[in-house]
């Protein structure tokens, strides 16, 4: 399945809005992680925990799941495929990881942290609140770069359908009446 240019333009367009998107809300959660942790205020803590509730219960799933789906789009609507280049089949497991990541340690860690809070209690472990917009962070920069510089090289499917595709036109045979004059 190939898509046409303007569906490969505007799906690219969506993945690279709700991957920025994706990465501009974790630099959120991650700016009020630290302030809940580093404020001596009660209601600051609370403030910024609901926030990332908010954040997480609203807007988290909704951009992973629309990043994730854009780009299996690209990649299998486009000449990159999903298992042909190493770059792109690490980016599909990475936001895949990060999307599961998001629903089951993330969410929940937020849900536990703002229960705490709101019964009166100080956060003892901060673990749960930082740690997971730490490694989203890292594990999106990580995926911007490996967008930009593509590295790595074929897979070893992608240099097998390769070497077919370069064997299939080497025999392909010439048609003596479609040769065309050159100056």
């Amino acid at each position: 399945m190939k898509l046409s240019r303007p569906a490969r333009r505007a799906t690219l367009v969506v993945h690279v809005a709700a991957a920025a998107g994706w990465l501009g809300l974790t630099l959120g959660l991650l700016a009020l992680a630290f302030a809940a942790i580093t404020t001596d205020s009660a209601a600051t803590t609370e403030a910024a925990a609901r926030s990332m509730k908010l954040f997480a219960d609203w807007l988290v799933l909704p951009l992973a799941l629309l990043t994730l789906l854009s780009g299996l789009l690209l990649s299998l609507g486009t000449p990159w495929g999903l298992a042909k280049h190493r770059w792109v089949y690490t980016k599909f497991w990475l936001t895949l990881a990060t999307t599961a990541l998001s629903a089951f340690a993330l969410r929940p860690g937020i849900n536990d942290t703002v229960a705490t809070v709101a019964a009166g209690s100080p956060v003892t472990d901060t673990t749960d609140l930082i740690a997971g917009p730490i490694v989203s962070l890292s594990a999106y920069l990580f995926m911007t770069v490996v967008s930009v510089l593509k590295p790595w090289g074929l897979t070893r499917r992608g240099r097998k359908q390769r070497g077919r595709n370069q064997r299939a036109s080497a025999h392909k045979p010439v048609d003596v009446t479609d040769v065309r004059q050159t100056a």
